[in-house]
């Protein structure tokens, strides 16, 4: 498993980040889009009467391409190119759009562009909530902890839990916590399995918990700009992050860690009868690995002389250590993850690929 941040560390972030935070809903008439010479964006909001710049990251600058339909790649050519092209046409679409949006702001930056149904699950609220759940079960070790421009990362394992694979290969119950305050993906709570001899982690397919982020809408029928600070936006998520704490436990029972074993445990009898370049390509081709990820995947099975099913899904998980990107090493752990899904007949691709 890929390693993150410490507890100390993820706490810190979280708690300098609070302060710094702020929400608007704003109509978009009431926005105006600026480019400065050297292709940095601007959103330029009047907040009561006081005009207010803040940058935009590139993946706000994407999520207002999505909403104004306008081709990203087309977008970006306008910001290098032609920066006051790029402006007339945002802020001419904004202008003709009749909705309200939520601005997502942090450290004087939107960071997210998003609709005004946008339901609020914050990183600091949902720590407040699960840690001291996570740290009074028995056993339990924060493996992986990771705060990244899109998502919050808990990956928590328990010595306590534990189920042999074949001799001497044992795994380990664990659950990861996830999250996206800017419209990245929902707040999911998953079942995780914790290979010792290798330190891989896979994360089972089959979600505990999925909450979306999508609520009623905030504004009301005022027609100027709204601001939320952090402290008046907490009434409607307290019952949910309650459920949450419960839904935690649930995911490090050992009825829940012993059928996600069982289920990685059936593909040690899937031999892979082919060839192994072709049975990582069509891996590769299903499942969109890129060139590095296709050729990492097969050093790996490779090194660990298992040509199976079981070898594959370890080839896959075990790569994702090496992968720079946080974000798509715990995709690589989910893929592992579906996986153990695939019936036997699935299999059959991969296996007799030459």
């Amino acid at each position: 498993m890929k390693t993150g941040r410490t507890l100390i560390s993820l706490a810190q972030e979280l708690e300098r980040q609070l302060p710094l935070k702020k929400d608007l809903i704003v109509p978009s008439q009431l926005m105006q889009h600026s480019t400065e010479h050297g292709g940095q964006t601007h959103m330029v909001v009047d907040e009561g009467g006081a005009t207010v710049r803040y940058a935009v990251t590139a993946l706000a600058r994407r999520q207002l391409a999505d909403k104004l339909k306008i081709p990203f790649a087309y977008f970006e050519r306008m910001r290098e190119e032609q920066p006051l092209l790029l402006d007339r046409n945002v802020n001419t679409w904004l202008q003709d759009d009749k909705e309200k949006r939520m601005l997502r702001t942090l450290d004087g930056q939107v960071r997210a562009f998003l609709s005004d149904r946008f339901r609020r699950l914050d990183n600091y609220d949902l720590a407040g909530h699960v840690l001291p759940i996570l740290q009074q079960l028995d056993g339990i070790r924060f493996e992986s902890l990771e705060l990244t421009e899109t998502r919050m990362y808990m990956k928590c394992v328990t010595d306590r839990i534990t189920f042999e694979m074949a001799p001497g290969d044992v795994v380990q119950a664990g659950v990861v916590i996830s999250n996206s305050e800017v419209g990245q993906g929902t707040l999911s709570v998953q079942p995780l399995l914790f290979r010792l001899v290798c330190r891989n982690g896979l994360i089972a397919a089959d979600c505990t918990l999925r909450k979306t982020h999508v609520g009623r809408p905030l504004a009301t029928e005022d027609e100027g700009v709204q601001v939320y600070q952090e402290d008046t936006l907490k009434a409607d998520d307290e019952a949910f992050f309650l459920k949450v704490r419960d839904v935690v436990q649930a995911a490090v029972s050992e009825a829940t860690f012993r059928m996600t074993a069982q289920k990685m445990q059936r593909t040690l009898g899937i031999p892979l009868a082919g060839d192994p370049a072709r049975t990582v390509q069509v891996l590769a081709q299903r499942y969109a690995l890129n060139e590095g990820e296709r050729a990492g995947v097969l050093r790996n099975l490779i090194e660990g002389a298992q040509l199976s099913a079981y070898g594959l899904v370890n080839a896959v998980t075990h790569f994702s250590q090496e992968v720079d990107d946080y974000d798509r090493a715990t995709e690589l752990e989910a893929l592992g993850g579906k996986l153990i899904e695939l019936a036997t007949s699935d299999w059959k691709a991969f296996a007799e690929a030459s």
